[in-house]
């Protein structure tokens, strides 16, 4: 684990924890892909007929494809982002379906954009798995620093007894730091799922 991070900026931080996950071997990456897939139906995450948001990954982020394949496997239905049009932030998410539809976003990133594809807002999805650079013991991320993950979830800096989607961030273990700076805007996780652990945290909202 990093020393707290609350000294440093945010942007240097980035670049640090960037480094230490390129540093990850390929045999471990692909054993840990393998390894969310256990915990997650250990802790019963993947259900038939739950709404799960999903990602595709993106250059050194942990493989999470195994856990989308075993989702459908389960016939639950999977959400990939769609990074909305420059001044926007808000994310549609697309119902992955049988036709392959692919093309890749402003970053890269493929996304799937079938026209018959059914399209939600993040509050329509009971899970979110959700990528991140770092996380710390009260369940706070650091992100890539586009904001679309954070003004999508801001309902749930509003509301008290209905919270929807269960947020929870998919990372390798060595990514935590012991405290990382946040802002009045940052959407604290609901849990972690690592190599290593599905860790719940206690909740840090209102």
């Amino acid at each position: 684990m990093l020393p707290s991070a609350v000294d440093f900026d945010k942007a240097s931080l980035r670049r640090q924890l960037r480094e230490r996950r390129k540093a990850v071997g390929a045999y471990f990456r692909r054993v840990a892909g393998s390894t969310l897939v256990r915990l997650a139906l250990r802790h019963r995450l993947l259900a038939k007929g739950r709404r799960i948001g999903i990602y595709m990954p993106a250059k050194s982020e942990i493989d999470v494809l195994p856990l989308r394949d075993r989702a459908l496997v389960m016939q639950a239905h999977c959400f990939l982002p769609i990074v909305p049009s420059r001044g926007r932030k808000k994310m549609w998410f697309s119902q992955l379906g049988k036709q392959s539809s692919w093309v890749l976003n402003r970053y890269g990133i493929p996304e799937y954009q079938h026209p018959l594809a059914k399209r939600v807002r993040v509050q329509n999805l009971d899970l979110l798995f959700i990528p991140l650079l770092g996380f710390d013991s009260l369940g706070f991320r650091l992100g890539m620093g586009g904001g679309y993950y954070d003004a999508s979830l801001a309902h749930l800096n509003r509301v008290r007894s209905w919270r929807r989607p269960r947020v929870i961030g998919v990372a390798f273990s060595m990514q935590e730091v012991e405290r990382l700076p946040s802002d009045p805007w940052d959407i604290p996780m609901d849990a972690v799922l690592t190599e290593r652990e599905y860790r719940v945290f206690r909740s840090t909202r209102g």
